[in-house]
């Protein structure tokens, strides 16, 4: 039975969300060292929301929850708070004691040489800015305005700022942004809400994550208080974001309640974003009418931007946060960040931190130094020319390992053979075990039909320097 939560004051709720966090992640050490000195400071009311004041002792500890923690401690929230809500971070500089498996820890978290000088080090005032999530509202700082186009998702980008112009009258309804994680899905999904806020400002809007939506659905089916759900969620909302929806494969009952809401969206003309890090085929346990109603509007993928592309976000994030970065700092991050600009960004945090808190200009010997882990941007994987080799060719990766003899999926394992063996030390027995354990001699036969192909075959060549040129992105060679 579930317990009355109304007449839970602040402390009572905080305390069963940190007890709750800690309990279910026991033996993450890491977690354990950085949560645990984390207090409630106190719940303001803003103009829109509570917001939840959390208190942790440096920098350190606000960079490492930010990027591991913060999701489940609002999931954690929503379970007992039911009300609209923000979370932020504040560095109080309060000192602690670090417990000896600690610098390991921050090894791991912040890839730094020297992690117990740092977290010894005196601490920093308390930070002027804000790291905050909200369960219902929109994050001001993520506008079409502050998203850096490239190549890599000027579709995703165009699409997502027409529909923000035209709510419900362009036929791309929903809008699934797509894309691996890290890429700036969310940025889009929050520039949507922001531009429609700003010019029809009666819109009521709701962001959410399919997470909180998911458990949502579960307390108010315990409760049973699927009225008030359904009120939320088809009522009062004109303009339906949700991040992550690819969660949502968890649960029959959450579906059923996400497929009505959608047609009920649908039927009054109201826009649905979603965004997931793969595409509504690929959603595992997604039921058929959910996944044709996704694929009914329009989607738009966002892939890993090229260098250039990664070179002018790092300028872009260091002018906003008046960052002086050298170019050659500039090039070389953006060089070995080569996963998602979330790994960009936090290579940026890393390298500031670490210069504000050793009190060094920032500079290449520098950058080396605290990111010497990261560098492996000369290599690329045998794991990473398939991926490259999937998106390119839209197939996916269980495809090219196995027997299909379909013509696209052929042409696609034989162009990855042959990248791997143009660009790794690989024999071709190594390469047959990593497509399905062929044999070598089916391998050998595939690279000598894509070189000679190359000389006959225009769109194939096409395919081959495109796929070239996204390789030399990632190494740098």
């Amino acid at each position: 039975m579930q317990p009355n939560l109304e007449p839970m004051n602040n402390d009572a709720i905080w305390s069963k969300v940190k007890f709750n966090l800690i309990t279910k992640n026991s033996e993450n050490k890491p977690l354990q060292t950085w949560f645990n000195p984390t207090d409630l400071i106190g719940i303001e009311q803003t103009a829109h929301a509570k917001r939840f004041k959390l208190g942790v002792p440096t920098e350190l500890h606000k960079y490492w929850i930010s990027e591991n923690l913060f999701d489940r401690i609002c999931a954690e929230i929503s379970s007992l708070f039911k009300q609209p809500f923000e979370v932020e971070l504040v560095v109080t500089g309060k000192a602690i004691h670090i417990p000896p498996e600690s610098p390991g820890a921050l090894h791991q978290a912040m890839s730094l040489k020297d992690p117990q000088e740092m977290v010894s080090a005196p601490a920093a005032a308390p930070a002027t800015y804000e790291v905050r999530k909200s369960g219902d509202f929109l994050n001001p700082e993520y506008t079409f305005s502050s998203f850096v186009v490239g190549r890599n998702n000027e579709f995703a980008h165009a699409t997502s700022y027409r529909i923000a112009q035209r709510p419900g009258s362009e036929g791309y309804n929903p809008l699934f942004i797509c894309g691996p994680t890290g890429m700036g899905k969310t940025h889009l999904l929050h520039a949507v809400g922001n531009h429609i806020r700003e010019s029809a400002p009666q819109t009521r809007i709701l962001y959410i994550s399919a997470e909180r939506f998911l458990n949502e659905c579960v307390s108010c089916i315990r409760r049973g208080e699927m009225d008030k759900f359904k009120q939320r969620y088809r009522e009062k909302c004109d303009l339906l974001l949700m991040d992550d929806i690819q969660v949502l494969g968890r649960g029959e009952a959450v579906q059923e309640e996400f497929f009505h809401t959608l047609n009920d969206f649908f039927e009054k003309g109201r826009q649905v974003v979603v965004a997931s890090d793969r595409v509504p085929k690929d959603i595992k346990g997604l039921e058929d009418r959910i996944r044709t109603r996704l694929e009914w509007g329009l989607i738009a993928d966002i892939q890993m931007p090229d260098i250039e592309t990664r070179m002018a976000i790092m300028r872009y994030k260091a002018e906003r946060r008046h960052i002086l970065l050298p170019d050659e700092v500039i090039s070389y991050i953006a060089k070995i960040s080569k996963r998602s600009i979330r790994e960009l960004e936090g290579n940026l945090n890393k390298v500031k931190m670490f210069s504000e808190l050793q009190g060094l200009p920032i500079n290449l010997e520098l950058t080396k130094k605290v990111l010497a882990v990261h560098d492996d941007s000369t290599s690329i994987t045998i794991d990473e020319i398939q991926r490259l080799a999937s998106e390119h060719y839209k197939i996916r990766i269980p495809d090219l390992k196995s027997k299909s003899r379909n013509k696209p999926i052929v042409t696609a394992r034989q162009m990855a053979m042959f990248l791997i063996k143009l660009h790794l030390d690989k024999s071709l027995v190594d390469i047959g075990r990593a497509f399905g354990s062929r044999d070598h001699t089916t391998v050998l036969n595939a690279l000598r039909r894509i070189e000679f192909q190359l000389n006959e075959d225009s769109d194939l060549k096409k395919d081959f320097d495109e796929l070239q040129s996204r390789i030399h992105n990632i190494t740098g060679v």
